[in-house]
């Protein structure tokens, strides 16, 4: 089984891909989390666990709910992260998590994808974004491949510097950059409550026809890239910045 996280689409468009090629069962991590109830799920094939990186290591809101979910059947699981540009240094605390879980770690996967942290980053405009998107699709079918065939995905290097930023810069991160104070509805918004459906900690509420964000944010930028009328800002850090939203999987791929 592929259980996926996603926020603006990027980990759901590889979870589709790959449950495509292995012949599987995509699910979607949303339902769980917006209940705040784990999951118990059955898989007789390798478990895929596919995520965003969040702070070089995968979402802590993801880890949770894996860590609380009842897991039956294979006691195999890889890893797929997404990312803007690298994943730093993850394996060590997947490779517990494996452990507490009984399952038996096989590598994680990186997939550079289009960057959509607009909080901090630029997202790329939509020719760029399709580029980006096409050339993961190698890394996908390679991933695809080793796990159909039984294989450890490749080791990834992590030097001295993707150590420290999966270790303690991770903390540190979610310290003081996961906030969900900075968001605000400008008056572009219509009031029409997308950014509360997309949230998946349900962290949003309407008040009076307007947007108001609680304190369980996990920076997915699900809100603020799939604002319809692009109404959103978080602060100043996001004004000017394109959205980002993937395209879904085309159907003959």
């Amino acid at each position: 089984m592929i259980f996926y996280f996603t926020g603006t689409g990027n980990s759901r468009y590889c979870a589709l891909l790959l449950a495509r090629r292995l012949e599987d069962r995509a699910e979607d991590a949303f339902p769980y989390l917006r209940r705040g109830a784990a999951p118990e799920l059955s898989s007789q094939k390798p478990w895929v666990f596919v995520c965003p990186t969040y702070a070089w290591r995968i979402p802590r809101v993801f880890e949770e709910l894996i860590r609380e979910s009842r897991l039956e059947g294979s006691r195999e699981a890889y890893f797929v992260m997404t990312c803007g540009a690298e994943i730093g240094a993850p394996q060590k605390r997947l490779r517990a998590l494996c452990r507490e879980k009984g399952l038996a770690f096989r590598g994680v996967l990186q997939v550079v994808m289009p960057e959509n942290y607009i909080a901090m980053f630029n997202a790329p405009k939509a020719p760029e974004a399709r580029r980006i998107v096409a050339a993961a699709q190698p890394v996908l079918e390679a991933g695809a491949a080793a796990i159909r065939e039984g294989r450890d995905f490749p080791g990834l290097p992590a030097g001295l510097a993707d150590r420290v930023k999966s270790g303690p810069v991770n903390p540190l991160f979610y310290r003081f950059c996961v906030k969900a104070g900075p968001f605000r509805a400008g008056g572009g918004c219509t009031g029409c409550g997308r950014c509360r459906d997309l949230c998946p900690l349900g962290n949003i509420r309407l008040e009076e026809g307007r947007p108001v964000w609680g304190d369980r944010c996990t920076h997915c930028m699900a809100c603020i890239c799939g604002c319809p009328a692009e109404a959103i800002e978080y602060g100043k850090a996001s004004l000017g910045k394109p959205r980002y939203q993937c395209p879904s999987l085309p159907e003959d791929l």
